[in-house]
């Protein structure tokens, strides 16, 4: 942008939104410029950006118009918690923060909610209880708002039992590139009319379209839940664990693979204590009922099942307080081991495969003399591998073993990433492990969407 177009674009945004909410000054913008990515491969945001805050569709609607007609780039961002850069402004352009679009209303007779892009995930949690129902999902970060959730298809522990994103949205409102406005689906259980635009904007990273509302299906709120830590001697023992629960016909809300080290460091990040100090590897299993009796015998079930492979002693945390209090601690692994960190990978293969990609990491990190903790979702085969900065040594080792990782992925039958999506910082690595096929036909859609490109350029396919 050259000054006199950037001047007459914020002229023409404050006539849209008015002049308290167009941005120019970029120590007024800092915390728009990032997300949670790690910062030793986060991208630098550009200069000459313009950040813009919108209060409805219809002012969505005039400013994507005005950026197309003027070939703008235009950088959707929600609750910046993302951890691939995905909102990340590389070019001169428009941030366009949809936080003042909070409305949130629950529809309890057809167990739906419809709320605007910027509501938090706090919110609609609280929202939700309120009203007697359950939003299943959990990305983790409580910040994160409606319109990025769906736009990454987030995931989270509780994938195991009720899926992700995708399994919840019914209906969006999107804005395209040109300014048109689409309502997608509705407060429909069916919906077979024609090609699904709705799932295709499902995870689309904000290259596609702009969300703005969703409507989202909730469920009754289960009354009895418990949380259960069960301590194994090894990494295969607690794996084995995993398929003989979901063998057993018990499905849990969670099942979380963590090992000792990272979740101490966890509790001590948060002045907390981790009530398992037991095990080489522990799994950490949430689960939820509609009756005392029905989550006896899940209880039953799984503690039978984790004796019968060797497991320690399992340590039940029943009061709400205490259940938050332990998943709390496992979500903030990441933010522990954040400031020697270089990178988080999210490889997810078949739930089966997940102890063979284990041992590759090991196997992998032993052959580079690194460091290279792992957690993650066990019951969907979803794991996080974290690249971590090692002293005295040269950087060429990150790219080598972030390589070696996919491509292990990729043999045992997984994809690259499994939630937190491709973004500005996996483009190379999508390109790679895609067929030419199916990324000619990515990019024929993105086109079709967005043909001039001002819609998040640079991510996801380049």
């Amino acid at each position: 942008m050259t000054n006199v177009s950037k001047d007459a674009l914020v002229q023409e945004l404050v006539s849209i939104v008015g002049k308290e909410w167009v941005v120019t000054e970029r120590e007024y913008m800092l915390s728009y410029l990032q997300d949670e990515t790690p910062e030793p491969v986060r991208p630098k945001a550009a200069n000459n950006l313009i950040l813009v805050k919108p209060s409805s569709t219809g002012e969505v609607s005039k400013i994507l118009r005005a950026a197309n007609q003027a070939r703008v780039p235009v950088f959707p961002v929600g609750g910046r918690t993302g951890l691939v850069s995905a909102c990340v402004p590389t070019i001169p352009g428009i941030i366009l923060s949809l936080e003042r679009m909070k409305k949130l209303e629950v529809d309890r007779e057809n167990l739906m909610v419809v709320a605007e892009a910027g509501v938090t995930l706090g919110d609609l949690l609280r929202a939700c209880d309120e009203a007697g129902l359950f939003f299943p999902p959990h990305p983790g970060d409580e910040g994160a708002q409606v319109g990025g959730l769906i736009a990454t298809n987030a995931g989270g522990v509780r994938a195991v039992k009720y899926g992700v994103m995708r399994n919840y949205v019914k209906g969006v409102e999107v804005v395209l590139a040109s300014g048109k406005v689409l309502n997608l689906g509705g407060k429909l259980i069916k919906d077979n009319a024609g090609y699904s635009l709705l799932h295709l904007v499902i995870g689309s990273e904000g290259t596609l379209c702009v969300i703005t509302k969703a409507i989202i299906k909730l469920h009754p709120k289960s009354e009895h839940s418990v949380t259960i830590i069960v301590p194994f001697s090894g990494r295969h023992e607690a794996l084995q664990a995993v398929q003989k629960i979901l063998l057993s016909g018990v499905v849990p809300l969670a099942i979380e693979y963590v090992e000792p080290d990272e979740v101490n460091l966890s509790a001590a990040h948060l002045n907390e204590k981790w009530p398992v100090q037991v095990g080489g590897a522990q799994l950490f299993i949430i689960l939820n009922a509609e009756s005392e009796e029905e989550l006896l015998v899940s209880c039953e079930k799984v503690s039978g099942v984790c004796s019968e492979i060797g497991a320690g002693e399992p340590v039940l945390a029943e009061t709400r307080e205490e259940q938050d209090r332990v998943l709390r601690i496992r979500s903030n692994i990441y933010t522990a081991l954040k400031p020697q960190l270089i990178d988080i990978l999210d490889v997810t293969v078949p739930p089966s495969k997940l102890g063979d990609l284990m041992d590759a990491v090991e196997e992998i990190a032993e052959k580079y003399g690194v460091h290279l903790p792992v957690y993650g979702h066990a019951g969907d085969g979803n794991l996080h591998v974290h690249v971590m900065k090692e002293e005295g040594k040269a950087p060429d080792y990150v790219a080598k073993v972030k390589s070696e990782i996919y491509e292990t992925g990729i043999r045992l039958g997984g994809v690259i990433t499994g939630e937190h999506g491709v973004g500005a910082i996996r483009t190379q690595e999508l390109t790679k492990a895609t067929d030419e096929a199916e990324l000619n036909l990515m990019q024929g859609i993105k086109k079709l969407f967005d043909p001039n490109n001002i819609l998040n350029p640079g991510k996801v396919i380049t």
